[in-house]
């Protein structure tokens, strides 16, 4: 399918800015391009919920933000703990509230956004040390958050997703993850992929080649290999024990190949897997609907999917 008319004018737009040149950017300047960027976020939603607090993390607090659907009253809901992309180096609970709010509104759930440490002030593996202990937390106080443990994702987009993944996988054994379903939106899994998709959309599509090897840069240190599962959960030998996972990607983001590729291991080892790639998009397509009106519509999609696997009686009803 060809590039989404709305997201071709974005781009045209975007390219003719000529933009900062990815390694030539500062910390202050990505941060503040992701800020930016996602102010075309859609309207906040009116129909959630919000509250403000915090958990204990291994170096300190930290911040949480709560999002209820509207209507909900105190009964217990299906949750989704939530971690913002950024590459691991931006973003922050503000800059992806809307998505938050929208993800909530659409599915149902009661979210969780925590604002996890970022690099280069915080280097690997202090993101992924935070995100697990976020999840224990969050797993253990869910009935005081109105979520039912019973259906509790975990998720994230882009470098997000990558730690959603990630803790997924360091949380296996005999008890499971503790999780009821994995939601991955437009993930990072190898940052050392060479797929076809990193390959033709490497420049050009909004996010560049240029940029995850920036981000990367700066998220590990010089001793930590890129080829580390937890760095590049693609990568893990084994993925036995990996909850349900459902997979949204971009047509024309790099990141497309690797999301589907994770999405085929997970089958291969019999992890019910729904994966859907969003045609005609670019990689954070779903943070710019005020640009691109296609958003909107795949909010309802992720949803759907969603709903489908925490709470099939209700989608089936």
């Amino acid at each position: 399918m060809p590039l989404n008319p709305h997201a071709k004018r974005f781009l045209d737009r975007l390219n003719a800015m000529s933009p900062v040149a990815p390694a030539a950017q500062t910390i202050g300047e990505r941060r503040s391009s992701v800020q930016q960027l996602l102010g075309l976020a859609l309207a906040p939603c009116d129909a959630t919920a919000v509250l403000d607090s915090t958990l204990p993390g291994p170096a300190g607090t930290l911040r949480l933000r709560l999002y209820a659907p509207a209507a909900n009253g105190n009964q217990l809901l299906p949750g989704i703990v939530y971690f913002h992309g950024g590459g691991l180096v931006a973003g922050s609970l503000d800059t992806h509230d809307p998505i938050c709010r929208a993800l909530s509104g659409a599915s149902g759930c009661r979210l969780v956004s925590v604002d996890y440490r970022l690099a280069p002030e915080h280097p690997f593996p202090a993101a992924v040390a935070d995100g697990h202990a976020a999840a224990e937390w969050i797993l253990g106080h869910a009935a005081q958050l109105g979520i039912d443990s019973e259906r509790l994702a975990i998720g994230g987009d882009s470098a997000g997703a990558t730690l959603a993944a990630v803790v997924c996988q360091g949380r296996r054994g005999p008890g499971g993850t503790g999780f009821a379903l994995q939601f991955l939106l437009c993930p990072i899994m190898d940052f050392l992929a060479t797929t076809p998709s990193r390959r033709t959309l490497a420049q050009g599509y909004f996010l560049e080649e240029g940029t995850l090897q920036h981000d990367l840069q700066h998220y590990l240190t010089p001793e930590v290999d890129a080829a580390n599962p937890q760095v590049s959960p693609l990568r893990a030998a084994d993925l036995t024990g990996v909850p349900p996972t459902c997979i949204h990607t971009a047509e024309f983001d790099p990141l497309r190949d690797e999301g589907a590729a994770y999405a085929q291991r997970l089958n291969e080892v019999g992890v019910p897997t729904l994966y859907r790639c969003h045609p005609g998009m670019i990689h954070l397509f779903y943070g710019m609907g005020a640009v691109i009106p296609y958003a909107a519509i795949a909010f309802e999609l992720m949803g759907s999917d969603i709903r489908s696997l925490l709470c099939p009686t209700r989608e089936a009803a």
